[in-house]
């Protein structure tokens, strides 16, 4: 009885340790380190890119479906929530600008260490779900692209990449070119970070130079009538659309894993957090005014809205356009989905709550290259044998006193953090049952992880020192 009470003892007492960090700093385990190269620029477009995918030309017709031109005020709401998150956020990430973790990170700081393996959990799910459908929806429209041309319509074999082939009645479907791009986007990260940011800069561009383009050409072709009336189904669907609507803009949480790789971090995190939420923002309610404008509600499709809006109003080179859009947008989407998953491996393994090796990082490439070709391979073994519909219903919940003053101070506090929580635990209770039984049996195998791992090998205190590096023409400015 008195071990087992010990054990009991020796429990809590790791589970309620929390991590103190020292201010910022440019060294802080052992080992080569990450390379500060992204600057403002790079990390609102990371945000923008982990945001924005294809979603945008489906989700909001979806929604506009039950919301009616109402979905426009979902997205408000929406956005208005993750723009109190990501004040918060900011000030979080100025506060730890020389470490990765982000939502891991602060939960550990704040909270406890087990409070702090179960969002990594949570958050490792929805990354290693999201990505495996992510991957299988590009792998389709990069099928759909394929079949423009006159030889390859109808003979792209379904397994492939168009769907899937299909056995044990759908339970398993197999995917050839998921994974296949899954190790493509994988080697580019094992790069580096000066090869993947290049990447997701220029995808990004493209898909935001697209939408822009689909709004202006889209505007020409509102009729004012359609939006009316403007909450056709009341001021309920307009809600239940922003909890579903919610998801689209937590791509800010990419910005705060990219602390050790940013430049001037106590600066530029909340610039990149704050700034590329503001540009989805705008980018979503545009699309939105469009959609709803162009074509009555009730008419919308729920598979392509978007592009059958524009064909029938004779728009048909616009669809390319947008299925260009929906291969750049998923490509940025599942690059920075894979390099925000590293990165918190990392942090796992370097505080001991997972093997060393996620710890480690490539001498040369400056990369955690363990910890991104385990994701990858997670992703494109679940990419591979499962189809989007199996997959999207495991995911759902997991994606939301100091001395030193920090680089950038929340506005408003204690109102804004409090209105913040007021928004979440709202948005929260709007789920599925089915999100709430995969949160809790997620919680319970986490508990079971760190009580048999965790406790006994974290390390909360290191005080081993990781060298930061510098892009060399940077170390004169």
């Amino acid at each position: 009885m008195g071990s087992q009470q010990k054990k009991v003892t020796s429990f809590f007492s790791s589970a309620l340790r929390v991590k103190s960090l020292n201010s910022s700093s440019n060294s802080t385990t052992s080992g080569d380190g990450l390379i500060r190269r992204l600057g403002v620029f790079d990390l609102i477009l990371l945000g923008v890119g982990a945001s924005i995918g294809a979603g945008i030309f489906v989700v909001t017709g979806t929604v506009a479906h039950d919301a009616g031109p109402g979905v426009t005020i979902s997205f408000v709401l929406a956005g208005a929530s993750c723009v109190l998150n990501a004040l918060c956020y900011a000030e979080l990430a100025s506060r730890f600008p020389a470490v990765v973790g982000g939502a891991y990170l602060y939960a550990y700081t704040a909270f406890n260490e087990i409070t702090a393996f179960l969002v990594f959990m949570q958050l490792m799910l929805d990354y290693h779900i999201g990505a495996a459908s992510i991957a299988r929806s590009l792998a389709s429209y990069v099928v759909s692209i394929f079949e423009l041309i006159p030889a390859l319509k109808g003979n792209i074999p379904a397994w492939i990449g168009h769907g899937g082939q299909e056995f044990f009645g759908g339970t398993l479907s197999i995917n050839v070119l998921a994974p296949i791009l899954l190790a493509l986007l994988t080697v580019i990260l094992c790069r580096g970070v000066k090869e993947s940011s290049a990447v997701n800069s220029f995808m990004t561009a493209t898909k935001v130079v697209i939408v822009i383009f689909v709004i202006i050409v889209g505007a020409f072709k509102v009729d004012l009538d359609n939006w009316s009336p403007f909450a056709p189904n009341g001021f309920k669907e307009i809600l239940t659309g922003a909890t579903v609507v919610f998801f689209a803009y937590v791509g800010f949480d990419a910005v705060a894993n990219s602390a050790e790789e940013s430049k001037r971090p106590q600066r530029d995190l909340p610039i990149g957090i704050v700034g590329s939420l503001l540009i989805c923002i705008a980018l979503y309610i545009g699309v939105c005014l469009v959609i709803t404008g162009m074509v009555p509600y009730n008419l919308l499709g729920e598979d392509a809205p978007l592009v059958e809006a524009f064909t029938s109003k004779g728009l048909k080179y616009v669809s390319i356009l947008i299925s260009i859009g929906a291969v750049a947008g998923l490509t940025t989407t599942l690059l920075v989905g894979l390099y925000v998953q590293s990165r918190l491996y990392l942090g796992l393994g370097r505080d001991g709550l997972l093997p060393s090796i996620f710890a480690k990082v490539h001498p040369n490439r400056h990369t955690p290259i363990h910890s991104q070709i385990w994701v990858g391979i997670v992703a494109a073994v679940l990419g591979g044998l499962f189809n989007v519909h199996v997959l999207s219903h495991i995911l759902s919940v997991g994606s939301l006193a100091y001395s030193d003053p920090p680089g950038f101070s929340c506005p408003g506090v204690p109102i804004v953090p409090s209105v913040c929580i007021f928004f979440n635990i709202f948005l929260f209770a709007q789920l599925h049952y089915e999100a709430w039984i995969r949160f809790v049996i997620l919680s319970v195998v986490s508990v079971g992880i760190y009580a048999f791992y965790g406790q006994y090998h974290a390390n909360p205190s290191s005080d081993e020192t990781i060298i930061y590096h510098m892009v060399p023409d940077e170390d004169a400015r």
